[in-house]
């Protein structure tokens, strides 16, 4: 029987945007990041293991501030995230300094990720039902054919925009609880109160429905989707290893490998709030919203 699943939690990014490690910014009132939250929910839905994919270059500080809170309570394991890090016959391009994206990101803790795995931004806030659902799908799905199985857990966009800032979020196409796409529009934000607006990745404006759902990437896999990311990845880089700021995104493996029926992916309902620090004029949100969840008796203070 296969082990409960496993967290891969991508935490290599520096929060450009954000101006600092956003990862270890404390938001709950005790100190607790929203990273924390994230690991507390996930042992109480089941998860067994967590990987924290990390820059070598902050490891000792993430693992002294993070990571040894939750050792004895989950397996904790940690992979590094680096540029050089490419299938054999590439190489980084002069110039380049930009990680190659989140599909990169996953490949990174490959060593690690030894049963089925969910995926999470470290410094996005999912809800306890988010992680519940996850859990669910990866126990309860397992491999029937030959087509892979994945999930993701959306939430409608409308709940997902900043009040401070432009926001990239992944669009999902969906019939009869399936993903049938996923476009990546950028620079979304809510022009007036009936209008958000966004950019396709060809530069073109377009409008957004606010009840459309996105990917907030919380994915759910089995372990081979491993190698067919490795080979999605070799062929990005055989198509863009040489430019310096191309990325490969996880919903465009995701897309390609539905669109050629090689796997379908669930789009899973969830009842939970999302809420997120894109900027720092976010996070008096985000405190306000933990200490409500809190108070309504949702998570415990302090947290671990």
């Amino acid at each position: 029987m296969e082990n409960p699943p496993a967290l891969v939690v991508l935490a290599a990014g520096m929060g450009s945007r954000y101006g600092g490690l956003k990862q270890m910014d404390p938001m709950g009132p005790n100190g607790e990041t929203v990273l924390d939250y994230s690991v507390f929910d996930a042992i109480r839905a089941g998860f067994s293991k967590v990987i924290f994919v990390i820059r070598e270059d902050f490891a000792e500080a993430f693992q002294t501030t993070v990571g040894a809170k939750f050792s004895g309570k989950i397996e904790v394991a940690y992979a590094y995230q680096k540029l050089d890090d490419l299938p054999a016959g590439y190489a980084v391009p002069e110039g380049r300094q930009k990680p190659w994206g989140t599909s990169h990101a996953i490949l990174a803790a490959r060593d690690e990720i030894d049963r089925s795995f969910a995926v999470i931004n470290a410094d996005d806030f999912y809800g306890a039902d988010a992680y519940q659902q996850a859990a669910s799908f990866l126990t309860s799905n397992p491999p029937q054919d030959d087509k892979a199985h994945f999930a993701l857990v959306g939430y409608q966009i409308v709940n997902t925009l900043s009040d401070h800032g432009a926001v990239n979020r992944g669009i999902c196409q969906t019939e009869n609880g399936l993903l049938k796409g996923v476009e990546e529009v950028i620079e979304i934000s809510r022009k007036d109160t009936e209008k958000i607006e966004g950019r396709g990745l060809d530069g073109n404006a377009c409008l957004v429905d606010e009840e459309v759902v996105v990917s907030m990437n919380l994915w759910a896999f089995p372990v081979s989707f491993l190698t067919e990311l490795m080979d999605h990845f070799s062929n990005f880089l055989a198509e863009h290893g040489t430019e310096e700021k191309s990325e490969c995104y996880i919903p465009s493996v995701v897309d390609d490998l539905v669109n050629r029926d090689l796997a379908d992916c669930h789009v899973l309902e969830t009842s939970s709030s999302w809420f997120g620090v894109t900027y720092p004029a976010d996070k008096p949100h985000v405190v306000e919203s933990i200490k409500a969840l809190i108070d309504s008796g949702q998570y415990p203070s302090p947290l671990v």
